[in-house]
Parts: C-alpha cells; structure tokens; sequence
C-alpha cells in the first residue's frame, strides 16, 4: 500500500491507517413554507452542523503501510482513547493534512467535533486486525444565560448573568517567548496568550521554521515567537 498524503488526527491521535474515503455532509436548516397565493417559498436560515463518516483500519499488529508517530500502539490502545472520546462528554479538534509527494502542503480541515457513535467490525479475512466506522459531529461554543429577577415596588428589573466560562488572558502588547512544556499544544498556548484556541495559527505562521509543516507536532523544549496583538 502506497503512503497517503493524508494525515487524519483525532484530538492528538494520528489514526494509523488513513481511511480510504471521508464522507463531509454540510447540512442546512432552511424551510419550505407554502402560500396561499404565491406557492412554494424557501426560507433561508443559517447552516446547520457539519456531519462526518468515515472507517479506518486499526492493526493489532505492525504493518509496513501504518504509521506511528510516536512508535507501534496494538489494537487495544486506539480502542481505549476511541471510547475516552465517547464517554469523556467533551468535544475535540478533528484535524485532516494535506500534501502533495513533494511535501507541499495543501488545504488542511480542523474542527471541532463531538464523537456521535463508532461501530467496530471484526472480519476473519483481516486477521486480528478490526474496522472501526466514525460518525462525527460538529460542535459549536455556546452560551447561556440566567436571568434574575428583582422585584421593586414599581416595576421588576432584570439582570443577565453568563454562565459559560471566559478566558480573560490578555494578547501580548509585545512580541514574547514561550517554552513548550509537556501536554502542550497551539490551541491551547493560543487560548492562553489571545484568549482564543482558534488563533493558533497566528503563533504557527511565526513558528513555522521551528514547528515544521504540521502545527500539531510541537514538543517539550520548543521555544516559540508570541506575536503581539
């Protein structure tokens, strides 16, 4: 088997084996009304979340065409994180890179998903190696709000209150260093310094000659550029 110019990350899991097909549904929440008079209209609404499928192959054992960034993990380990994934009620990034042979790099997907359901087969022709079927959904950020009511002699009075949480780190006035540490990644170096995971590309334009051509693969040690705001 030929090595893919696809990597397909997990949260930080390089799956092993590129899936052979990736299926993106962009859904959309409009509506058809119709009208005594004028027939059919379509209201037109915002998008709504992106739906995801695709199935890859897991090895229990070491094949020439898998890759391991980090060395050979069997089986068992991918199944673990994949039901941590399920079961831990919390979204994460959805990463695909691309490249041509030559190492160019090509438009890259980066999401934020929640894990919907997976479905594992085991099929005797492929040895103790599994298949394991993905279905992702895209997550928003959202808030909610609470609402206190005090009563005067007059009239009630209302009061917003958000109960999400918010990061209040303020962007560097001036260009920085940072030192990567251990569990590091952009996102989260970026949510520390501008407040916002999604500005990591900032810090990975001014970093490239230090990172390389994949902005997940950072490592303890890596003394980083933190541009000013």
């Amino acid at each position: 088997m030929a090595k893919s110019g696809y990597d397909v990350y997990l949260k930080n899991c390089l799956l092993p084996v590129t899936p052979e097909k990736i299926q993106i549904k962009i859904n959309n929440q409009n509506k058809t009304v119709s009208l005594i008079n004028e027939g059919e209209i379509n209201i037109l609404k915002k998008a709504g979340l992106t739906d995801i499928e695709f199935e890859c192959e897991i090895p229990q054992v070491k094949h020439p065409y898998a890759v391991y960034k980090s060395g050979f993990q069997d089986a068992g380990y991918f199944m673990d994180f994949f039901e941590e994934l399920k079961t831990s009620g919390k979204p994460f990034q959805y990463i695909v890179c691309r490249k041509l042979p030559v190492g160019k790099q090509l438009l890259n997907t980066n999401i934020k998903v929640s894990m919907e359901d997976y479905k594992i087969t085991e099929d005797a022709k492929n040895g103790f190696d599994f298949k394991v079927k993905f279905n992702l959904k895209q997550w928003r950020d959202y808030g909610t709000k609470t609402v206190n009511i005090q009563i005067a002699a007059s009239k009630p009075k209302a009061s917003a209150e958000p109960q999400r949480e918010t990061n209040n780190s303020p962007a560097p006035a001036a260009a920085q260093t940072y030192t990567v540490v251990k569990g590091d990644c952009l996102w989260n170096i970026a949510k520390k310094f501008y407040g916002s995971g999604a500005k990591y590309t900032v810090i990975y334009d001014a970093n490239k000659g230090v990172i390389g051509g994949n902005p997940n693969l950072i490592y303890p040690g890596q003394v980083l550029t933190i541009p000013a705001a």
